[in-house]
């Protein structure tokens, strides 16, 4: 399809469903009682309402603390609640925070200054928190992926458009300061016209580090599906809609051991492939060659080249937000270095852009439809590797708009 140029590591999807809620919390009662004191009022598209947005943060595993730090510091938005399946961690992260109230999802989507809900459940549970919360009348941040499945995914974009709400999805790094200079220099003609990319990440799997890796080699996970997104997220900044992808894949073994932690010596099974070379089309037409491997004694991660007609050029780490590019020109020896300009806020960047984006009533960079997309990019590319044949990518997105060198989330918008 041509472009039509937007966890908490630890919850079980239970918790979606938790529509008693069980009595409140005290926080969550005080925010209650105070609703319509607070002063925050509910903003709805195009509004001129600059009071901060109201987000609840679902899920409050692992990578909460990076968003709950930054989310607490940009003035476009308050944090106003934590929740958690587990209402003694979302107690102890909303003081650590300074956040006002914590509890459960159900009480989360209950308080009616919330206008957003950040949701960093795990990838299983995605969707369906999600839905909940479209449902309460809440905007959506997801983490990666945007759902356990496509159709999951289509249908929960479908609920937000029926509803008036918006969906955006990780990762955000898309907005760092070093894809985004890497999107300005190649619109400069810096390196002619983009042709195609080559990407790279391989290693030995995470099982050497990780007290508990299991899930990371359960069905939906894997180098794909838990790395893949930085990559494939990227490349739909720079380029746009795929078309079509194949792929080989392999499983070099059945089972894994646990390296570390009080579980260390601990065997178990390896259900998805852990190799992945794979080829994409863009409707643009650039192709690029793709290669996720836990298989390799060998680590190598953020490799990301850009072949022009007059340039090559390589980007930073798409896992990160920041970093220096580099340029090798047709007939030069050396790389020329050239430093990226702009934001490297970090996580929940994309909550300020799609925070801004509804109050001005503009699309938001970060898209639920680019992350659907992605989703069934990857999708396709494991069908491939269990077909040997090329697989169509059907769904489109709108390329957003690159960010200004000025955009920073940490002074409030105008």
């Amino acid at each position: 399809m041509a472009a039509r140029v937007a966890g908490g590591e630890d919850h079980p999807r239970a918790e979606a469903r938790a529509a008693a809620g069980g009595p409140k919390s005290e926080g969550a009662q005080r925010l209650s009682d105070e609703g319509a004191g607070s002063g925050l009022e509910r903003a709805g598209a195009g509004g001129e309402d600059t009071v901060p947005f109201g987000v609840a943060v679902v899920g409050c595993g692992n990578i909460s603390n990076q968003y709950l730090k930054n989310l607490t510091r940009f003035p476009d938005v308050r944090v106003l609640f934590c929740a958690d399946l587990d209402l003694g961690r979302a107690k102890t992260q909303a003081a650590a925070y300074g956040v006002p109230a914590s509890g459960s999802v159900q009480q989360a989507l209950e308080q009616p200054d919330v206008q957003l809900v950040v949701n960093l459940t795990i990838p299983v549970a995605h969707a369906e928190v999600a839905s909940a919360a479209i449902a309460a009348g809440k905007h959506v941040w997801n983490e990666k992926p945007l759902a356990p499945d496509v159709a999951a995914g289509r249908a929960l974009l479908d609920q937000a458009r029926a509803a008036g709400l918006r969906v955006g999805c990780a990762p955000d790094t898309v907005l760092g300061a070093g894809i985004q200079s890497a999107r300005r220099l190649i619109a400069s003609g810096a390196i002619g016209t983009p042709t195609s990319a080559l990407t790279l990440l391989q290693g030995p799997g995470p099982e050497s580090w990780h007290p508990d890796p299991e899930f990371l080699f359960a069905r939906g996970a894997g180098p794909l599906f838990d790395l893949g997104p930085y990559y494939l997220s990227m490349l739909a900044t720079l380029f746009g809609p795929t078309t079509r992808v194949a792929a080989i894949s392999r499983r070099a073994r059945g089972t894994r051991v646990i390296g570390s932690g009080p579980r260390a010596g601990t065997e178990f099974p390896v259900e998805v492939p852990t190799f992945i070379s794979a080829v994409a089309e863009y409707a643009a037409g650039p192709a690029a060659s793709l290669l996720f491997s836990w298989d390799s004694p060998l680590q190598r991660a953020g490799f990301v080249e850009i072949t022009g007609t007059e340039a090559t050029l390589a980007i930073p780490d798409p896992n990160r937000f920041d970093g220096d590019l580099r340029v090798r020109r047709a007939g030069e020896r050396d790389w020329t270095v050239i430093g990226s300009t702009g934001a490297a806020a970090g996580r929940g960047s994309g909550v300020v852009d799609m925070v801004r984006a509804i109050r001005r009533g503009q699309p938001h960079r970060a898209s639920g439809e680019m992350a659907l997309h992605v989703l069934e990019m990857m999708t396709a590319i494991e069908r491939s590797g269990a077909t040997a044949a090329f697989e169509p990518v059907e769904s489109g997105f709108d390329v957003p708009e690159a960010l200004t060198e000025d955009w920073n989330p940490h002074v409030a918008d105008a």
